[in-house]
């Protein structure tokens, strides 16, 4: 008969830790202090609905009757019990909650890991286009003609301009391998190189190239990829000034709109209007714009503009727009 009272007893108990589970479920984002107190008059009221169910059980299957004056030993073991129910409820919860934040620490580290791989391909794919941006910058044409010019201005008797040129290349070499082509530098600097790159060439084709530069006053601190325009102006010098009968003229417009760097680069061509078809194709100027365009994405992402189009000047129209952003004062 006890077995039969002990299976009876642990089903009820059973059964009672239902409506506990559903009272604690409800308790469990209200403040500590009010979830606790609620809980412990809950696990008394259960407490004590389990030892009458208990007693009557008792007394229903032994007959015994004097069995009331020992409630209270009956109450505290039932309290005890539900106690322990208690403790292992809110051990669980408190497990599951530490489990759910290990999970999202877990997922916001492999976010992290996921940014942080997509970054070093950015920047691995940036650096593979920079590099190839500073051969092409200093490919062996350029510095074949300046040598050649050099040569001639000796040949001349022309020592000073000869010494001149060799400066004027020292300079422009010392800046193209000295600055890092990952950085982004104030567009002033960015003309100042480019002007070293012109005063060369200038000595190469002397009356034959026309500079036309005009850049706002409020554009030259803005932040530009260091050695952005070169490859472009280099594109320019030889397929259209070099291919010329009469030279021409380059011209850099550089101005701000709303929030972005407008960088405008034309050039007067060979004399024939670009087609539509040449416009796409760059007219074989391929492997500048390439890698100038390689070099803005990896910079920007997609938050720029990159269009070519016929010139005012009969050549080809580079324009590039991009986000205003100039050195933080410390």
């Amino acid at each position: 008969m006890h077995i039969s009272h002990t299976v009876l007893q642990g089903i009820m108990g059973l059964v009672l830790s239902l409506p506990l589970h559903f009272v604690f479920n409800i308790l469990w984002d209200a403040p500590q202090v009010l979830r606790a107190v609620l809980s412990l008059l809950m696990v008394a009221f259960i407490a004590s609905v389990w030892t009458l169910l208990r007693m009557l059980t008792f007394i229903w299957i032994t007959g015994e009757e004097n069995l009331w004056a020992d409630f209270g030993g009956w109450y505290f073991a039932a309290v005890y019990v539900f106690l322990c129910w208690t403790a292992l409820y809110h051990g669980i919860r408190y497990f599951q909650l530490l489990q759910l934040e290990h999970q999202k620490k877990v997922e916001a580290e492999a976010a992290i890991s996921d940014e942080l791989l997509k970054r070093l391909i950015a920047e691995s794919e940036a650096k593979e286009a920079q590099l190839k941006m500073l051969r092409y910058q200093l490919n062996p044409h350029f510095l074949f003609n300046t040598l050649n010019a050099i040569n001639s201005l000796v040949s001349a008797k022309e020592p000073e301009r000869a010494q001149k040129i060799i400066v004027q290349l020292s300079q422009f070499l010392r800046y193209s391998l000295d600055n890092n082509p990952e950085m982004k530098i104030p567009l002033d600097r960015e003309i100042s190189a480019l002007l070293l790159y012109l005063e060369i060439e200038k000595t190469r084709f002397a009356d034959r190239l026309t500079l036309d530069f005009d850049i706002a006053d409020e554009a030259k601190e803005a932040l530009v990829p260091s050695l952005l325009l070169q490859p472009l102006v280099e594109n320019s010098m030889k397929y259209a000034i070099a291919k010329s009968e009469h030279g021409g003229t380059i011209r850099l417009r550089c101005f701000l709109e709303k929030s972005y760097l407008v960088l405008e680069l034309s050039d007067s061509g060979t004399g024939a209007k670009l087609q539509s078809s040449k416009i796409k194709s760059a007219d074989g100027r391929g492997i500048g714009l390439r890698n100038t365009v390689d070099r803005l994405k990896a910079f920007y992402t997609k938050d720029y503009d990159f269009d070519l189009s016929n010139s005012e000047l009969g050549g080809l129209k580079t324009t590039i727009r991009l986000p205003h952003q100039v050195i933080e004062d410390k």
